[in-house]
C-alpha cells in the first residue's frame, strides 16, 4: 500500500515510511516547489525526531533552508507558514493513527495544502524517479520558536469575563502546546498531559465517541463549565457541554458561527454532512451560509474563494481565516468560552435551540459496485432536491440525506437527519435497505 495518501504522507515505521524515504520525499518536496526556505515541525512520536534529520538533511541537499520550528501542533505549523513566509512547510505527525504510524502534511506558501490532486502524487513520482535537484551548496537548518507569536495571536481574540473551568483530554498528545499560550486565561483540569508518543491511555482520536467518556465523567464531577479533548496532532478537537453531554461537531460549527457573526455579517462554510440546524442558525444570525464538501484541501481552497471567517467540519475540524485559512483548536476552544462568558448561558443552554432534530451518523456500508448503488439511489429518489456536491445529497421538506464513497475502500457513507427520531429510523433503514440490497 502506498504512503502517498489523497490528503498526506502517511505509514507505518519503519516498514512503511521510514529515514531513507523521507529523506528522497525531503528532496522531491523542495524540487517540486523550487523552495528556498521551508519550515518543519514534528509532534511527540518517538520516531518524530529522527524523521525531522532526515527529511532536513533531503531539503537542504538541494540548497534549500530548513525553518525548525520543533515540537508543536499542525495547527502551529500553519501559523509558522502563514507568518514567516517561506515557500511551503511540513508537519511530521500522524494525526490520531496509532504510535506505530507517522506521516507527512505538506503545505505550499500561504499555508495552502498539497493533496493527492494538487502535488503529491508529483512529489511520489520525483521520488521514485531519483530526478532532484542538486546544490553544491548545502542550505542549513536554522531553529525558530514560533510559539509566543502563536500565542499573543490567539490571545488577541479573548473576551473572558471569568476563568472558566475546562476539563482538557490532551491524550499524551501535543494539545497542551496548542493551547499552552492561552492556559492561564483558564482553571484548566488536564487528563493525560504527559507527552507520550505510544499513547498509553487510549486512541487521540475525538470521533471515536469512547475515548470522550472519561472526559464527560470528569466535567460532571467537577462542576466544568466544559470539556475539550483534542487529537494526536491537535488540528481536531471533541468538545463536551457543562452537564458532561458530547457536543455534536455540525452544532459546535453553529455555536462559533454565531459568536462570529455577532461581529457582522460573514461567510460561514458548512460541511455538508451536517444538520439542517446549523444553515438555519448561521442565516438567522445574519450570516452567509454555504455548504462545502469533505476534506480540508476542498474547505481551504472554497474559503479562499468565498472569503469566509469560519468553516466547520463534521470530523472536528474548525477553520479560520484568522489562522490563514487553515484549523486553529485554540481559537475554536477560545471562541467557545467567549460565547459563554458573553452571553451567560452555559453550553447546554446554548446548545438546547439547536438539537431540534434527529441524525444518524455516519453509517458505512460495504457494497461492490459503489457507482450502480448510486444510481440505484438516484432513481428511487429522483423526487427530492439533489446536489451532487460530494457524493449524493438528496433534500426534502422534512428529512434528507447524503451517500457518499470511500477514497480508499468499497465503502458507501450514509448521513441521514429528519425532523422526527421515528422518521429518521424509517428512512434509514429505508435506505440501508437500498444500499446493502447490492452489497
Amino acid at each position: 500500500m502506498s504512503i502517498f495518501k489523497s490528503y498526506d504522507i502517511r505509514g507505518i515505521y519503519p516498514s512503511q515510511i521510514n529515514e531513507e524515504i523521507v529523506e528522497k520525499i525531503g528532496r522531491a518536496f523542495a524540487t517540486y516547489l523550487s523552495a528556498k526556505e521551508i519550515v518543519i515541525g514534528y509532534d511527540m512520536r518517538t520516531h518524530s525526531k529522527s524523521i525531522f534529520k532526515a527529511l532536513a538533511k533531503g531539503i537542504v541537499s538541494t540548497g534549500a533552508n530548513v525553518i525548525n520550528i520543533g515540537l508543536c501542533s499542525t495547527p502551529m505549523i500553519y501559523f509558522a507558514n502563514g507568518t514567516l513566509k517561506p515557500d511551503g512547510s511540513i508537519m511530521i505527525t500522524a494525526s490520531h493513527n496509532t504510535g506505530e504510524w507517522n506521516g507527512l502534511k505538506l503545505c505550499r506558501d500561504k499555508a495552502i495544502p498539497i493533496s493527492g490532486k494538487t502535488g503529491i502524487k508529483e512529489i511520489e513520482k520525483i521520488v521514485f524517479s531519483g530526478v532532484w535537484k542538486t546544490s553544491k551548496t548545502k542550505g542549513v537548518v536554522k531553529e525558530h520558536d514560533i510559539s509566543e507569536a502563536y500565542a499573543k495571536h490567539i490571545r488577541s481574540f479573548s473576551k473572558l469575563t471569568r476563568k472558566l473551568k475546562v476539563v482538557v483530554d490532551f491524550g499524551n498528545a501535543v494539545g497542551s502546546i496548542e493551547i499552552k499560550g492561552i492556559r492561564d486565561l483558564f482553571e484548566i483540569i488536564p487528563l493525560y498531559e504527559e507527552l507520550d508518543g505510544t499513547f498509553p491511555n487510549h486512541e487521540a482520536n475525538p470521533l471515536v465517541t469512547e475515548t470522550l467518556h472519561e472526559l464527560c465523567r470528569k466535567v460532571k464531577e467537577t462542576g466544568a463549565d466544559f470539556g475539550a479533548g483534542f487529537d494526536g496532532d491537535a488540528d481536531r478537537c471533541g468538545f463536551v457541554d457543562d452537564n458532561g453531554e458530547i457536543i455534536p461537531m455540525d452544532l459546535f460549527t453553529a455555536l462559533i458561527a454565531e459568536d462570529i457573526l455577532k461581529g457582522g455579517p460573514q461567510t460561514i462554510l458548512y460541511d455538508l454532512r451536517s444538520s439542517r440546524v446549523v444553515k438555519e442558525s448561521i442565516e438567522a444570525n445574519g450570516g452567509r451560509a454555504v455548504m462545502c464538501r469533505v476534506g480540508h484541501s476542498f474547505i481551504k481552497a472554497q474559503m479562499r474563494e468565498t472569503n469566509a471567517a469560519f468553516a466547520g467540519e463534521l470530523s472536528g475540524h474548525y477553520y479560520f481565516r484568522e489562522n490563514f485559512t487553515a484549523e486553529s483548536q485554540a481559537l475554536a476552544f477560545l471562541k467557545f468560552a467567549n460565547f459563554i462568558c458573553e452571553t451567560g448561558k452555559t453550553a447546554s443552554e446554548l446548545l438546547r435551540p439547536l438539537r431540534k432534530y434527529y441524525a444518524t451518523g455516519e453509517i458505512n456500508s460495504e457494497v461492490k459496485d459503489v457507482k450502480s448503488v448510486l444510481n440505484k439511489i438516484r432513481q428511487k429518489y429522483s423526487d427530492g432536491k439533489i446536489v451532487e456536491l460530494d457524493g449524493l445529497t438528496v433534500e426534502y421538506d422534512d428529512w434528507w440525506f447524503n451517500v457518499r464513497s470511500s477514497n480508499t475502500e468499497p465503502l458507501l457513507r450514509l448521513n441521514l437527519e429528519a425532523s422526527t427520531k421515528a422518521d429518521m429510523e424509517q428512512k434509514r433503514n429505508e435506505l440501508l435497505a437500498v444500499i446493502r440490497e447490492e452489497g
